[in-house]
């Protein structure tokens, strides 16, 4: 089976063209080929898919096997993909995903794609509908207790769930310790992304991420949407912003006049290869 790894900005991830490929269980497909040191090594397995509602259809799953509704590193690798694979001439891209269909603006240098501007979609804040288990219409700078340390968490879903954690130097937190801690907790039935952000200036945020299902990742595409979120809604950025994080930077828009958040970035090829453990299974 051929396969393809690809980063957005460290986020990696292992894709397989599912129009030429067959994968009939992607969720066990996806622990053994992310191992590190016993396989290819990524931070999940994603399918480009064929599309009766989009261009392209996209399936996500973590290291840890399970489903994930949408990733926007993820996203702008197959906007690369795609266009350069010539899977498709168009520059302006829609692809399915569990959480919607997302639309992507391909930008090409020298007939490369060198940017990805994807439309995130509106952020959701209902408690009920990001699955965090408290009242009331917003999860706003919320108050919780952790190791006996006081954090003050905003939620927003962007697609998938995230909580959202601002710190005076994100550097310097046990994401180890910390990260599995706020991802299980009953708080968050169905578990959570948590964000730790510093505010530099209104218009550059600095992140470190814990993605439920995989651990700590070099960048997350729909953390970095939440972060800008939680941070206007906290009154402390402005709805355009750089997130700065560890594996390089991303640009962010909240806006405004139809309440999308639109994030834009670079995708880069690793290398293909070809899978042969058959099993897997």
């Amino acid at each position: 089976m051929r396969f393809t790894k690809m980063h957005g900005i460290g986020n990696d991830y292992i894709f397989i063209n599912c129009f030429d490929e067959i994968v009939t269980n992607p969720e066990r497909l996806a622990i053994v080929m992310s191992r590190r040191h016993f396989g290819v090594g990524s931070d999940g397995l994603v399918l480009i898919e064929p599309s009766s509602m989009a261009d392209f259809g996209m399936r996500i799953f973590n290291l840890d096997g399970s489903e994930a509704e949408m990733c926007g590193n993820a996203a702008r690798c197959i906007g690369k993909y795609v266009y350069e694979r010539g899977l498709t001439k168009k520059t302006e891209i829609s692809l399915e995903t569990k959480s919607g269909i997302r639309n992507m603006e391909l930008n090409l240098q020298e007939g490369k794609v060198n940017r990805i501007r994807v439309d995130m979609g509106s952020p959701e804040l209902d408690p009920n509908k990001i699955m965090v288990d408290l009242p009331g219409e917003i999860v706003l700078q919320h108050r919780m207790q952790i190791l006996g340390q006081e954090w003050n968490v905003t939620c927003v879903n962007m697609g998938n769930p995230h909580c959202v954690i601002f710190v005076p130097d994100p550097e310097i937190i046990d994401l180890p310790t910390l990260g599995p801690m706020f991802e299980n907790h009953p708080l968050f039935p169905r578990r959570t992304n948590v964000e730790f952000v510093r505010v530099i200036r209104r218009d550059i945020l600095q992140m470190r991420v814990w993605e439920r299902g995989t651990g700590e990742t070099l960048a997350c595409g729909t953390g970095a949407s939440a972060a800008i979120v939680a941070a206007v809604l906290c009154g402390l950025s402005d709805r355009t912003a750089q997130v700065k994080l560890p594996g390089g930077n991303l640009e962010l828009c909240w806006d405004a006049s139809d309440n999308h958040v639109y994030l834009a970035g670079p995708a880069s090829f690793v290398f293909d290869g070809e899978w042969l453990e058959s099993t897997y299974y």
